[in-house]
């Protein structure tokens, strides 16, 4: 172990130091960046389902011992016999893969590496299964590129559900034997990273599923402080059932994402959230790359709205009741200027301790007692457990230091940057619908459309139905899969 230990604190050195003392040539090192990254390929792939390219990786036959897991002696297998069990064995289940520490030999076009490996799994009613400990790989260079021919995973511990591989097993062949029903839209539980967090979604499939084809995406927005549970998840769910696959999750400080403080409302991080969310779903061979659209609700419009404005990735944009306000607007809601100010100050405030101290300030988000709630008033959508009111989401929390960011974001400026397909569902009864309609006529695109739904509530009460009320919601749903079948 210890002269293992110091041939790899060798070869580290002379890669740092390679050209003072000239210990491993330029050649040696690309060889060994080669033979890493063929590695960290094949995980890559796995954890993102690109079946193609986790196989193109391997030789066409390919040692496997997985012993110290399953006690099952290690054989030769195909190739494509491996990876199609991994892609039967993990069609509903999400794998992370981290491997560290590469220690690395080469001898002519022989390799061989160990690594250190943390695999994490989830899946939908599962609890979570993490194992850990090294991996030894063996390559062999065909065709000008390293291919793996053996693979032992050498078992270190394991955590959460150790009976989660045979459990995911039985359900597997539970779902093979029993049809998918008409109107069952199938999700699963996805995780990506935006900046270095972990962000958790609901990843929902059209009716009739096909493995084999490839699938417009949209990903969907719901309104300030919510989870995906809400508002984006039903939409979501809808506009799967639809044709297309669809994509709600937890931005960075809610819900199951990371993210430190917790329930910070950051738009611009938001937005650089739903970018995120686009890079991922383009790495996933069931999704269309080119054609991913963003359905944005409430202030989700907002965020979608300015992401789109700068991402080209995203080829289409609907919202649905957006707020979008600006310095004046939001006099109306916070207090006129006096009140949007002390807010402001509050803010700055909260920053500098929580900079300072650790600690964040809350006020509570929603209250019809409390006047410094986020939301103070008798909005039933946030106060009804059988309607906005659910368990993910906070009704306590809102972090002090949000006020800032929200007060003096302003969007209408992106308006005149907006050069993809855009569809605006609002109605007189929603908010702000003034502010709409001026967005609409700056946005730089022709192909624009707004679609005015009729309504006898006023503003902005007609907003909570456009969330969760099954006429407005349906209705904006028929819109959005009308548009986004035309424009991706």
């Amino acid at each position: 172990m210890k002269s293992s230990y110091l041939k790899l604190v060798s070869v580290v050195f002379c890669a740092i130091s390679i050209l003072l003392a000239g210990c491993v040539s330029e050649n040696e090192l690309s060889a060994h960046a080669q033979v890493r990254q063929s590695i960290v390929t094949m995980v890559n792939a796995i954890d993102t389902k690109q079946w193609d390219i986790a196989t193109a990786q391997f030789a066409d036959k390919v040692y496997v011992d997985y012993s110290s897991l399953s006690g099952q002696p290690g054989s030769i297998v195909n190739a494509s016999d491996l990876v199609g069990g991994w892609k039967n064995l993990l069609a509903r289940v999400n794998t992370h893969h981290m491997l560290t520490n590469f220690e690395i030999s080469i001898e002519a076009d022989q390799a061989e590496t160990y690594s250190h490996v943390y695999a994490s799994h989830l899946a939908d009613g599962f609890e979570y299964w993490d194992a850990f400990g090294r991996y030894h790989h063996k390559l062999r260079k065909i065709n000008k590129q390293w291919k793996i021919t053996s693979m032992t995973l050498i078992m270190h511990g394991q955590k959460g559900n150790l009976n989660f591989l045979q459990e995911v097993n039985k359900m597997n062949a539970s779902n093979a034997n029993t049809p998918q029903q008409a109107d069952e839209t199938f999700a699963k539980k996805v995780q990506f990273v935006s900046k270095g967090e972990k962000i958790v979604g609901n990843l929902f499939f059209p009716d009739n599923y096909d493995a084999d084809k490839k699938y417009p995406a949209v990903i969907v927005s719901g309104s300030w402080t919510t989870v995906k549970e809400q508002m984006a998840g039903l939409y979501a769910e809808k506009l799967a059932k639809e044709g297309f696959i669809t994509l709600a999750f937890d931005f960075r400080n809610f819900g199951e994402s990371g993210g430190l403080p917790r329930f910070y409302e950051n738009p611009l991080q938001k937005v650089e959230d739903i970018r995120s969310a686009v890079t991922f779903l383009q790495s996933l061979p069931e999704v269309e790359a080119e054609a991913i659209g963003a359905l944005g609700i409430c202030a989700g419009s907002m965020y979608t709205l300015q992401a789109a404005a700068e991402d080209p990735r995203i080829k289409s944009v609907v919202t649905a009741a957006s707020w979008l306000h600006d310095a004046e607007a939001v006099k109306l809601f916070y207090g006129g200027e006096e009140g949007v100010q002390d807010r402001i100050n509050a803010a700055q405030a909260a920053k500098k301790k929580y900079a300072e101290t650790g600690e964040v300030e809350y006020i509570p988000s929603i209250s019809t007692t409390d006047q410094s709630a986020a939301m103070y008033g008798n909005y039933d959508y946030y106060l009804n457990p059988e309607r906005g009111a659910i368990p993910e989401w906070s009704a306590d929390k809102f972090a002090v230091m949000t006020w800032e960011d929200w007060l003096t974001l302003d969007p209408m400026p992106s308006a005149e940057k907006l050069n993809v397909p855009t569809l605006m569902i609002h109605s007189d009864g929603a908010v702000l619908p003034q502010y709409t309609k001026k967005y609409f006529e700056k946005i730089a695109t022709e192909d624009k459309a707004l679609y005015w739904m009729e309504t006898k509530l006023e503003s902005p009460f007609h907003q909570f139905s456009f969330y969760d009320q099954e006429s407005e919601v349906n209705e904006s749903v028929d819109q959005a899969a009308l548009w986004f079948n035309k424009k991706l």
